[in-house]
Protein backbone atom coordinates (compact mmCIF):
# COMPACT_ATOMS: atom_id res chain seq x y z
CA UNK A 1 0.00 0.00 0.00
CA UNK A 2 1.73 3.49 -1.26
CA UNK A 3 1.78 5.95 1.42
CA UNK A 4 -0.50 9.28 0.89
CA UNK A 5 1.76 12.16 -0.96
CA UNK A 6 1.30 15.76 0.49
CA UNK A 7 0.23 17.79 -2.30
CA UNK A 8 1.53 21.77 -3.11
CA UNK A 9 -0.14 24.49 -0.84
CA UNK A 10 1.14 26.65 -3.68
CA UNK A 11 1.55 25.85 -7.17
CA UNK A 12 2.85 28.20 -10.11
CA UNK A 13 2.75 26.98 -13.57
CA UNK A 14 4.61 28.90 -16.57
CA UNK A 15 3.20 32.35 -15.41
CA UNK A 16 4.22 35.30 -17.70
CA UNK A 17 3.37 38.79 -16.64
CA UNK A 18 4.67 41.88 -19.05
CA UNK A 19 4.20 46.04 -19.31
CA UNK A 20 3.94 46.46 -22.64
CA UNK A 21 6.58 45.17 -24.54
CA UNK A 22 8.31 44.65 -21.19
CA UNK A 23 8.21 41.06 -19.71
CA UNK A 24 8.80 41.28 -16.22
CA UNK A 25 7.53 37.27 -15.05
CA UNK A 26 8.79 34.78 -17.77
CA UNK A 27 7.58 31.53 -17.52
CA UNK A 28 7.65 31.08 -14.06
CA UNK A 29 6.71 27.41 -12.30
CA UNK A 30 6.89 27.00 -8.42
CA UNK A 31 5.65 24.30 -5.65
CA UNK A 32 5.42 24.92 -2.39
CA UNK A 33 4.40 22.61 0.20
CA UNK A 34 2.84 23.13 3.96
CA UNK A 35 5.04 24.21 6.53
CA UNK A 36 7.71 24.86 3.75
CA UNK A 37 9.68 27.97 3.60
CA UNK A 38 10.45 29.36 -0.26
CA UNK A 39 12.64 32.34 -0.72
CA UNK A 40 12.51 34.13 -3.87
CA UNK A 41 15.85 35.21 -4.04
CA UNK A 42 17.17 38.26 -6.52
CA UNK A 43 18.47 41.68 -7.42
CA UNK A 44 16.39 44.48 -7.57
CA UNK A 45 14.07 44.54 -10.64
CA UNK A 46 14.54 40.86 -11.32
CA UNK A 47 10.35 40.15 -10.93
CA UNK A 48 10.03 39.25 -7.34
CA UNK A 49 7.81 41.64 -5.65
CA UNK A 50 5.61 41.28 -8.90
CA UNK A 51 5.49 37.61 -8.55
CA UNK A 52 3.99 37.92 -4.89
CA UNK A 53 1.46 40.49 -6.52
CA UNK A 54 0.35 37.89 -8.90
CA UNK A 55 -0.49 35.03 -6.56
CA UNK A 56 -1.92 37.90 -3.88
CA UNK A 57 -4.54 38.77 -6.87
CA UNK A 58 -3.26 42.37 -6.95
CA UNK A 59 -2.29 41.80 -10.61
CA UNK A 60 -3.43 39.25 -13.02
CA UNK A 61 -0.77 37.01 -15.21
CA UNK A 62 -0.66 37.26 -19.13
CA UNK A 63 -0.53 33.54 -19.35
CA UNK A 64 -0.35 30.39 -16.88
CA UNK A 65 -1.79 29.27 -13.87
CA UNK A 66 -2.02 29.58 -9.89
CA UNK A 67 -3.47 26.95 -7.62
CA UNK A 68 -3.50 26.96 -4.19
CA UNK A 69 -4.36 23.15 -2.26
CA UNK A 70 -5.26 21.94 -6.04
CA UNK A 71 -7.92 24.57 -6.67
CA UNK A 72 -7.55 27.01 -9.60
CA UNK A 73 -7.16 30.43 -8.10
CA UNK A 74 -5.90 32.33 -10.98
CA UNK A 75 -5.74 31.21 -15.37
CA UNK A 76 -7.15 32.40 -18.84
CA UNK A 77 -10.36 32.38 -17.87
CA UNK A 78 -11.11 32.77 -14.23
CA UNK A 79 -9.39 35.35 -11.95
CA UNK A 80 -10.33 34.71 -7.96
CA UNK A 81 -10.85 38.59 -6.48
CA UNK A 82 -7.74 39.35 -3.90
CA UNK A 83 -9.94 39.20 -0.92
CA UNK A 84 -11.36 35.51 -1.33
CA UNK A 85 -7.89 34.33 -1.75
CA UNK A 86 -6.59 32.10 1.28
CA UNK A 87 -3.41 34.20 1.37
CA UNK A 88 -1.94 36.61 3.99
CA UNK A 89 0.06 39.29 3.43
CA UNK A 90 3.23 41.15 4.65
CA UNK A 91 5.40 43.93 3.80
CA UNK A 92 8.62 46.14 4.63
CA UNK A 93 5.67 48.87 5.46
CA UNK A 94 3.89 47.24 8.06
CA UNK A 95 0.48 49.16 7.29
CA UNK A 96 -1.00 48.86 10.83
CA UNK A 97 -3.72 50.99 11.03
CA UNK A 98 -3.02 54.01 13.27
CA UNK A 99 -6.32 54.77 15.01
CA UNK A 100 -6.73 51.69 15.73
CA UNK A 101 -5.45 49.24 19.24
CA UNK A 102 -3.07 46.33 18.67
CA UNK A 103 -5.84 44.44 19.83
CA UNK A 104 -8.05 46.15 17.30
CA UNK A 105 -5.69 46.00 14.10
CA UNK A 106 -5.36 42.18 14.95
CA UNK A 107 -9.30 41.23 15.35
CA UNK A 108 -9.54 43.48 12.32
CA UNK A 109 -9.08 40.03 10.11
CA UNK A 110 -11.23 38.34 12.44
CA UNK A 111 -14.71 37.08 11.77
CA UNK A 112 -17.69 37.05 14.52
CA UNK A 113 -18.35 38.89 17.64
CA UNK A 114 -16.45 41.38 19.34
CA UNK A 115 -15.94 39.70 22.46
CA UNK A 116 -14.49 36.37 20.51
CA UNK A 117 -12.91 38.87 18.38
CA UNK A 118 -10.30 39.88 21.00
CA UNK A 119 -9.92 36.82 22.59
CA UNK A 120 -8.66 35.47 19.64
CA UNK A 121 -6.71 38.75 18.96
CA UNK A 122 -5.09 38.07 22.95
CA UNK A 123 -4.46 34.46 21.70
CA UNK A 124 -2.36 35.27 19.08
CA UNK A 125 -0.42 38.46 20.66
CA UNK A 126 0.19 36.31 23.38
CA UNK A 127 2.45 33.75 21.18
CA UNK A 128 4.62 36.70 19.89
CA UNK A 129 5.06 37.84 23.57
CA UNK A 130 3.04 40.63 23.12
CA UNK A 131 -0.33 40.32 24.60
CA UNK A 132 0.79 43.13 27.53
CA UNK A 133 0.00 45.77 24.61
CA UNK A 134 -3.50 45.04 23.48
CA UNK A 135 -4.36 48.34 24.14
CA UNK A 136 -1.76 50.62 22.85
CA UNK A 137 -1.84 52.31 19.48
CA UNK A 138 1.09 51.60 16.78
CA UNK A 139 2.87 54.62 17.07
CA UNK A 140 3.84 53.92 20.87
CA UNK A 141 5.51 50.29 19.78
CA UNK A 142 8.95 49.98 18.06
CA UNK A 143 9.68 48.95 14.73
CA UNK A 144 9.78 44.98 16.30
CA UNK A 145 7.13 45.23 18.12
CA UNK A 146 5.09 46.53 15.12
CA UNK A 147 6.66 43.96 12.42
CA UNK A 148 5.24 41.25 15.00
CA UNK A 149 1.91 42.81 15.35
CA UNK A 150 1.73 42.49 11.35
CA UNK A 151 2.96 38.90 11.47
CA UNK A 152 -0.47 38.42 13.86
CA UNK A 153 -2.91 40.32 12.21
CA UNK A 154 -1.66 38.44 8.69
CA UNK A 155 -1.78 35.12 10.24
CA UNK A 156 -5.56 35.93 12.30
CA UNK A 157 -7.60 34.89 8.76
CA UNK A 158 -5.81 31.45 9.02
CA UNK A 159 -4.18 31.64 5.32
CA UNK A 160 -2.95 28.50 3.53
CA UNK A 161 0.30 30.95 2.00
CA UNK A 162 1.58 33.78 3.55
CA UNK A 163 3.58 36.48 1.06
CA UNK A 164 6.56 38.18 3.10
CA UNK A 165 7.91 41.01 0.66
CA UNK A 166 11.79 41.73 2.53
CA UNK A 167 9.48 42.10 6.10
CA UNK A 168 12.71 42.70 7.85
CA UNK A 169 14.64 45.02 6.16
CA UNK A 170 13.16 48.19 8.24
CA UNK A 171 14.45 46.31 11.39
CA UNK A 172 18.29 46.89 12.77
CA UNK A 173 20.60 43.82 12.89
CA UNK A 174 20.17 43.42 16.68
CA UNK A 175 16.74 42.84 16.33
CA UNK A 176 16.41 41.39 13.05
CA UNK A 177 17.69 37.18 13.61
CA UNK A 178 15.61 37.25 16.92
CA UNK A 179 12.30 38.37 15.20
CA UNK A 180 13.01 36.33 11.94
CA UNK A 181 13.40 33.07 13.83
CA UNK A 182 10.28 33.65 16.03
CA UNK A 183 8.29 34.67 12.77
CA UNK A 184 9.32 31.72 10.90
CA UNK A 185 8.90 29.05 14.24
CA UNK A 186 5.09 30.53 14.17
CA UNK A 187 4.84 30.43 10.41
CA UNK A 188 5.98 26.48 10.42
CA UNK A 189 3.97 25.24 13.93
CA UNK A 190 0.60 26.97 12.04
CA UNK A 191 1.75 24.42 8.19
CA UNK A 192 1.44 27.92 6.70
CA UNK A 193 3.06 27.57 2.86
CA UNK A 194 5.75 30.59 2.93
CA UNK A 195 6.90 32.52 -0.39
CA UNK A 196 9.71 35.18 1.07
CA UNK A 197 10.82 37.94 -1.15
CA UNK A 198 14.54 39.31 -0.37
CA UNK A 199 17.60 40.59 -2.29
CA UNK A 200 19.68 39.70 0.30
CA UNK A 201 21.90 36.06 0.16
CA UNK A 202 22.30 36.17 4.34
CA UNK A 203 18.44 36.57 5.00
CA UNK A 204 17.60 33.91 2.21
CA UNK A 205 19.90 31.38 3.51
CA UNK A 206 19.15 31.60 7.07
CA UNK A 207 15.34 31.44 6.51
CA UNK A 208 14.44 29.24 3.20
CA UNK A 209 14.37 25.47 3.03
CA UNK A 210 14.39 26.19 -0.68
CA UNK A 211 16.09 29.58 -2.69
CA UNK A 212 14.65 30.11 -6.06
CA UNK A 213 17.46 32.46 -7.68
CA UNK A 214 15.56 34.78 -9.95
CA UNK A 215 16.97 36.94 -12.65
CA UNK A 216 15.03 39.10 -15.51
CA UNK A 217 11.97 37.74 -14.67
CA UNK A 218 13.21 33.77 -14.70
CA UNK A 219 13.86 31.17 -11.88
CA UNK A 220 17.47 29.80 -12.76
CA UNK A 221 18.01 27.81 -10.39
CA UNK A 222 16.08 26.18 -7.37
CA UNK A 223 17.15 24.16 -4.23
CA UNK A 224 17.95 23.60 -1.01
CA UNK A 225 20.22 26.84 0.23
CA UNK A 226 23.54 24.47 0.46
CA UNK A 227 23.10 23.03 -3.39
CA UNK A 228 22.69 26.57 -4.90
CA UNK A 229 25.37 28.05 -2.80
CA UNK A 230 27.95 24.97 -3.67
CA UNK A 231 26.44 23.82 -7.09
CA UNK A 232 25.96 27.80 -8.84
CA UNK A 233 24.68 27.24 -12.28
CA UNK A 234 26.99 30.16 -13.59
CA UNK A 235 29.47 32.71 -12.66
CA UNK A 236 26.53 35.55 -11.65
CA UNK A 237 25.21 32.81 -9.26
CA UNK A 238 28.68 32.36 -7.26
CA UNK A 239 29.18 36.16 -7.51
CA UNK A 240 25.38 36.71 -5.93
CA UNK A 241 26.09 35.14 -2.52
CA UNK A 242 29.88 36.21 -2.21
CA UNK A 243 32.59 38.13 -3.71
CA UNK A 244 34.01 36.16 -6.56
CA UNK A 245 37.68 35.99 -8.29
CA UNK A 246 37.78 35.44 -11.39
CA UNK A 247 40.99 33.42 -13.61
CA UNK A 248 40.49 33.27 -17.49
CA UNK A 249 41.84 30.42 -19.66
CA UNK A 250 41.37 28.48 -22.73
CA UNK A 251 40.30 24.94 -22.72
CA UNK A 252 42.98 21.91 -24.40
CA UNK A 253 42.04 18.50 -23.94
CA UNK A 254 39.23 19.15 -21.26
CA UNK A 255 42.07 20.95 -19.54
CA UNK A 256 41.93 24.67 -18.76
CA UNK A 257 45.75 26.02 -17.77
CA UNK A 258 45.94 28.84 -15.33
CA UNK A 259 49.17 30.08 -12.83
CA UNK A 260 47.52 27.94 -10.54
CA UNK A 261 47.78 24.76 -12.37
CA UNK A 262 45.54 22.80 -14.53
CA UNK A 263 41.41 22.71 -13.71
CA UNK A 264 39.40 19.92 -15.39
CA UNK A 265 37.06 21.32 -18.04
CA UNK A 266 34.73 18.73 -18.97
CA UNK A 267 31.94 18.96 -21.65
CA UNK A 268 33.80 22.41 -22.97
CA UNK A 269 35.51 22.23 -26.60
CA UNK A 270 39.09 22.61 -27.46
CA UNK A 271 39.55 26.31 -27.70
CA UNK A 272 36.90 27.51 -25.54
CA UNK A 273 37.77 30.95 -23.15
CA UNK A 274 36.56 29.66 -19.88
CA UNK A 275 36.51 31.74 -16.41
CA UNK A 276 38.04 29.65 -13.52
CA UNK A 277 35.82 31.28 -10.68
CA UNK A 278 36.53 30.91 -6.67
CA UNK A 279 35.46 32.74 -3.47
CA UNK A 280 37.92 34.75 -1.46
CA UNK A 281 37.36 31.91 1.76
CA UNK A 282 38.89 29.50 -0.95
CA UNK A 283 42.16 31.49 -1.06
CA UNK A 284 45.26 29.63 0.70
CA UNK A 285 48.19 31.96 1.44
CA UNK A 286 50.86 29.38 1.59
CA UNK A 287 53.09 30.51 4.38
CA UNK A 288 55.19 27.45 4.38
CA UNK A 289 56.50 28.13 0.88
CA UNK A 290 58.74 31.49 2.27
CA UNK A 291 59.22 32.81 -1.11
CA UNK A 292 61.14 29.53 -2.66
CA UNK A 293 58.35 29.21 -5.95
CA UNK A 294 55.58 27.93 -7.29
CA UNK A 295 56.47 24.00 -6.37
CA UNK A 296 52.84 22.09 -7.25
CA UNK A 297 51.52 20.13 -4.33
CA UNK A 298 48.99 17.24 -4.73
CA UNK A 299 46.22 18.68 -3.00
CA UNK A 300 47.01 22.63 -3.68
CA UNK A 301 48.04 22.56 -7.00
CA UNK A 302 50.76 25.03 -8.40
CA UNK A 303 51.12 28.15 -5.91
CA UNK A 304 50.95 32.25 -7.59
CA UNK A 305 53.15 35.05 -6.78
CA UNK A 306 51.20 37.92 -5.45
CA UNK A 307 52.15 41.47 -3.79
CA UNK A 308 49.52 42.66 -0.81
CA UNK A 309 47.50 45.51 -2.18
CA UNK A 310 45.49 46.33 0.74
CA UNK A 311 44.25 44.35 3.77
CA UNK A 312 40.81 45.43 6.10
CA UNK A 313 40.00 44.12 9.53
CA UNK A 314 36.12 42.97 9.09
CA UNK A 315 35.73 41.57 12.37
CA UNK A 316 35.65 38.14 12.36
CA UNK A 317 37.98 37.68 9.67
CA UNK A 318 40.50 39.91 7.26
CA UNK A 319 39.82 40.78 3.55
CA UNK A 320 43.53 40.86 1.77
CA UNK A 321 43.36 42.06 -1.76
CA UNK A 322 46.37 41.16 -4.06
CA UNK A 323 47.86 41.86 -6.91
CA UNK A 324 48.98 38.93 -9.08
CA UNK A 325 52.70 38.47 -10.59
CA UNK A 326 51.40 36.90 -13.75
CA UNK A 327 49.32 39.59 -15.13
CA UNK A 328 48.18 42.18 -12.26
CA UNK A 329 44.74 40.46 -12.03
CA UNK A 330 43.33 41.35 -8.35
CA UNK A 331 42.41 38.36 -6.03
CA UNK A 332 41.01 38.89 -2.84
CA UNK A 333 41.40 36.47 -0.08
CA UNK A 334 39.87 36.24 3.34
CA UNK A 335 41.42 35.42 6.32
CA UNK A 336 40.17 34.04 10.00
CA UNK A 337 40.70 36.63 12.85
CA UNK A 338 43.31 39.22 12.33
CA UNK A 339 46.21 39.13 9.45
CA UNK A 340 46.73 43.05 7.94
CA UNK A 341 50.18 42.05 6.03
CA UNK A 342 51.61 45.49 4.95
CA UNK A 343 51.65 47.08 1.12
CA UNK A 344 54.13 45.22 -1.09
CA UNK A 345 54.54 41.95 0.92
CA UNK A 346 55.19 39.03 -1.18
CA UNK A 347 52.96 36.13 -0.30
CA UNK A 348 52.16 32.42 -2.93
CA UNK A 349 48.70 31.83 -2.74
CA UNK A 350 47.34 28.52 -4.05
CA UNK A 351 43.31 27.68 -4.76
CA UNK A 352 41.85 24.24 -3.73
CA UNK A 353 40.50 22.56 -7.41
CA UNK A 354 37.50 21.46 -5.73
CA UNK A 355 36.48 24.89 -4.82
CA UNK A 356 36.41 25.87 -8.02
CA UNK A 357 33.86 26.67 -10.79
CA UNK A 358 34.57 26.23 -14.15
CA UNK A 359 32.27 28.14 -16.89
CA UNK A 360 32.11 29.39 -20.45
CA UNK A 361 33.49 32.82 -20.64
CA UNK A 362 30.28 34.95 -22.01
Amino acid sequence: MSKPTTKPRLEIKNITRCFGDLTVVESLSLQIMPGQVTCLLGPSGCGKSTTLRLIAGLEQQDFGEIYVNDRLISGPSYHMPPEERPVGLMFQDFALFPHLTVAENVAFAISGSKSMRREQARKLLDKVSLVRLVDQYPHSLSGGEQQRVALVRALASKPDIMLMDEPFSGLDNRLRDGIRDDTLAILKEEGTAVLLVTHEPEEAMRMADEIALMRNGRIVQKGAPYNVYNTPVDRDAVAFFSDANNVKSFVHGALADTPFGQFFAPGHEDGTPVDIVFRPQHVRIDFDRQGKGPNPTASQGVAALGFVERSRFLGSESLVEFKMDYDGTILKATVPYVFLPKPGRRLWLTIPRDRCYVFATP
